[in-house]
C-alpha cells in the first residue's frame, strides 16, 4: 500500500501518542514496522509523548553488607616464598605404555590474590573463583604461566598416534573419488 495523505495523519497520531512501530503498522495493515519506522524517520517524528519502556520496580532491596575487617588498616601484601623444589621419582615407562595421566588433587589455597598476582608468578586457579578464599598458585613460572608442576597438568603431551601404512591410506582416500 502507498502512503497516503490520512495514513500519513494516522502515522503521525500514533507515533506522537507513544506506540510502537510494530503497534502502528498493525494498526494501519498492509505496511511492516520497517516501512513505518522508515516513514518516520522521512518525516522527522522524533519526538514521543510516551516512549515504550519496561515497567521497572520503584523499590530495589539493598545489598547485604560485606563483614568488616577486624581491624580497619590496610593489610599488608603476602610475600611470596618459593617452595623448596621437589625432584619427581623418575617413571620408567615402557614403549607399548601410555604415559600416567597427573593425578588432581585437592590443593592448599595458594600465596596470592588477583591484587598480588605478579609477571613471572603461577597463574594456575585454586577454589571456586565466587568464593572468598579463591586464591592462585603464586609460584615461580619460569615460562609460561604455570609453574612446572601445573604446566605438566595443563600441558599433556601429545599422544603418539599409529603410523597409517602410505601405501593403504593413499587407496582408501582415492576410493572416495573413483
Amino acid at each position: 500500500m502507498s502512503w497516503t495523505d490520512e495514513r500519513v495523519t494516522t502515522l503521525k497520531k500514533l507515533w506522537l501518542d507513544g506506540l510502537s512501530a510494530s503497534q502502528i503498522a498493525k494498526q494501519l495493515g498492509g505496511v511492516t514496522r520497517n516501512a513505518v519506522i522508515g516513514k518516520v524517520h522521512r518525516l522527522g517524528l522524533s519526538g514521543r509523548a510516551a516512549p515504550s519502556q519496561p515497567a521497572r520496580p520503584a523499590f530495589k532491596a539493598p545489598r547485604p553488607a560485606r563483614p568488616a575487617a577486624a581491624s580497619t588498616i590496610p593489610a599488608a601484601p603476602r610475600r611470596v616464598v618459593a617452595a623448596e623444589p621437589v625432584a619427581p621419582a623418575p617413571v620408567q615407562v615402557s614403549a607399548h605404555q601410555q604415559p600416567s595421566v597427573p593425578v588432581l588433587r585437592n590443593e592448599a589455597p595458594g600465596s596470592a590474590t588477583v591484587l598480588t598476582l605478579g609477571a613471572h608468578m603461577c597463574k594456575w586457579p585454586i577454589g571456586d573463583p565466587s568464593s572468598d578464599s579463591f586464591t592462585f598458585c603464586g609460584r615461580r613460572s619460569s615460562e609460561g604461566p604455570y609453574c612446572v608442576e601445573h604446566a605438566r597438568v595443563a600441558y599433556q603431551p601429545q599422544q603418539s598416534t599409529k603410523k597409517k601404512g602410505g601405501a593403504t591410506e593413499l587407496a582408501r582416500s582415492l576410493r572416495r573419488y573413483i
